[in-house]
């Protein structure tokens, strides 16, 4: 086996030959810790880079990738630890300095404040690059940055951990060191920062525990990444809830209830369901009302009603179910817009076509002459039992359903009439409103400021087109310079994350037919 084509079954062979001392499990929380702040720190500025980029910078995805591009490389290529690739960068980091192993004087006593400096510069600037790359439009992740953060780190505090003990070997501090001997193992550290860095960005405890020690297959260090990962969830539990997946769902409004998470409104289910929502007569529609019912919603599914006036529920039909039937029925060439559609079975037979595998045998003739009278049934794909609720049901109970459940909708009704319908986006607009109104922030200050930053960008902008232009005698033209964004983007991106304008969330009106 090679997964990794370099002829070994981990990532990161490590081989540690020392153990652990009681001594370091403070610094074993000073790890932790930095991987909770961190984790904090990131995401805190992420999602306001990502509101800046999603309402400035949306227009020109290309030219903020190149940009970054070059100024990564610029600014990366003097640090001889962001030079190289992220994943070797941590394999120098991981090692010990006996046997061998050293990388541009990593291991030199006299050049160890040098090392602490700029494993010092590539924490902070690999943390801004982070801020500012993930999330823009070029695949990649926030794993392997994240440890190669924490590594930096750790490996510039066993530097000094280890610069302590030479300093003071006779200490009370040290007394569990041997004399004479090597105590501390700075690339141990690293490898405990690396699992705190991913911990704190993704807050996730057991998991880091099992990815460090498959990548490094470091059995002996279980018990101190136990020790760190904790500290950095206590950490990271102080500083919010929800990794940066969980916060960028939020951000996008994505429709997704989290498990962990429990809410008390004290409201019932009425005060955030949509009231007479568009449902389907079971008879009296056309194909050719079906047909622009589908065209002109984009709802995921009908409710189906005896008649509008009673709104007696039969039943739900999706609207993947009910355009297969459309296709169905047309390809057999037995309906015209004009044909009648019936959501419940029945009784006469032979006066209703039912789109499925099974096509009763009718002549062309017969066909041809009775196709303007013809039907579709489309009974056997309606749902007669959809899951619905009573109208004075809680909302955390609604809630509990579409976490458990997974249906697309509930139903509500009210002595077998159809009252209304409640989905998940329904759920998350209730609860960031009653978030906002219990958490009010005011958000001009920043609005400001990212107003004052993006027109500092469009001057840096049109001055290198400008000086470009010149220089190459028009022949050369980056762009045609960088215009404001649209009220429509201010309006829609410019709230914080969770906001009803960031979640798209749209009200199902009634469409007449």
């Amino acid at each position: 086996m090679n997964p990794f084509r370099t002829g070994q079954l981990v990532m990161f062979t490590v081989r540690y030959d020392r153990s652990w001392h009681f001594f370091e499990l403070p610094f074993y929380i000073l790890l932790g810790v930095f991987g909770g702040l961190y984790g904090a720190f990131v995401m805190k500025w992420h999602l306001r880079m990502q509101a800046f980029r999603k309402r400035y910078l949306s227009q020109y995805p290309i030219l903020e990738t190149t940009v970054l591009a070059i100024a990564t490389a610029i600014l990366c290529y003097p640090n001889m630890f962001l030079r190289i690739d992220m994943t070797e960068s941590m394999e120098i980091l991981f090692l010990e300095c006996e046997g061998g192993h050293d990388y541009d004087e990593l291991c030199d006593r006299q050049n160890r404040w040098g090392i602490v400096f700029t494993l010092l510069c590539a924490t902070l600037l690999r943390t801004l690059l982070v801020i500012l790359s993930y999330g823009c439009k070029v695949p990649a992740g926030i794993f392997v940055p994240s440890m190669a953060i924490g590594a930096s780190f750790g490996r510039m505090v066993g530097i000094v951990v280890q610069a302590l003990y030479e300093a003071f070997p006779n200490a009370a501090f040290f007394a569990a060191c041997e004399p004479d001997m090597p105590c501390i193992t700075p690339g141990t550290y690293a490898f405990l920062g690396a699992g705190a860095a991913l911990s704190g960005i993704m807050h996730i405890t057991v998991s880091v525990v099992v990815i460090m020690f498959e990548l490094t297959g470091a059995l002996t260090y279980i018990l101190p990444s136990m020790i760190v990962v904790g500290v950095t969830k206590a950490v990271a539990d102080q500083c919010g809830k929800g990794g940066i997946a969980d916060r960028m769902i939020w951000f996008n409004g994505f429709p997704f209830l989290d498990n962990k998470e429990e809410h008390t409104f004290g409201v019932s289910v009425s005060h955030t369901m949509t009231a007479k929502p568009l449902a389907l007569p079971a008879r009296g529609l056309t194909v050719g009302d079906v047909e622009r019912i589908l065209s002109e919603t984009k709802y995921q599914g009908f409710p189906v009603v005896e008649d509008p006036e009673t709104n007696i529920l039969l039943g739900y039909i999706g609207c993947t179910e009910l355009r297969y039937a459309l296709e169905r029925a047309k390809r057999h060439q037995i309906v015209n817009a004009n044909a009648r559609c019936f959501f419940v079975p029945q009784d006469v037979p032979g006066t209703a076509v039912t789109p499925s595998a099974a096509i009763p045998a009718v002549s062309f003739d017969d066909m041809a002459e009775t196709a303007s009278a013809m039907s579709v049934d489309f009974s056997k794909f309606v749902d007669p039992t959809p899951l619905a609720v009573h109208p004075r049901l809680p909302l955390e109970t609604v809630m509990e359903l579409f976490k458990k459940l997974g249906p697309r909708v509930i139903l509500v009704e009210y002595h077998g009439r159809l009252t209304g319908l409640v989905t998940v986006k329904d759920c998350l607009k209730y609860q960031f409103q009653v978030e906002a109104h219990e958490n009010p922030k005011d958000d001009s200050a920043l609005k400001a400021g990212q107003d004052k930053l993006w027109h500092v960008i469009r001057r840096i902008a049109n001055w290198i087109g400008g000086t470009v232009g010149t220089y190459s005698g028009g022949r050369l033209r980056l762009s045609e310079g960088m215009s404001p964004p649209s009220s429509a983007a201010l309006e829609g991106h410019g709230g914080r994350a969770g906001h009803n304008a960031e979640l798209e969330l749209e009200d199902r009106e009634h469409v007449p037919r």
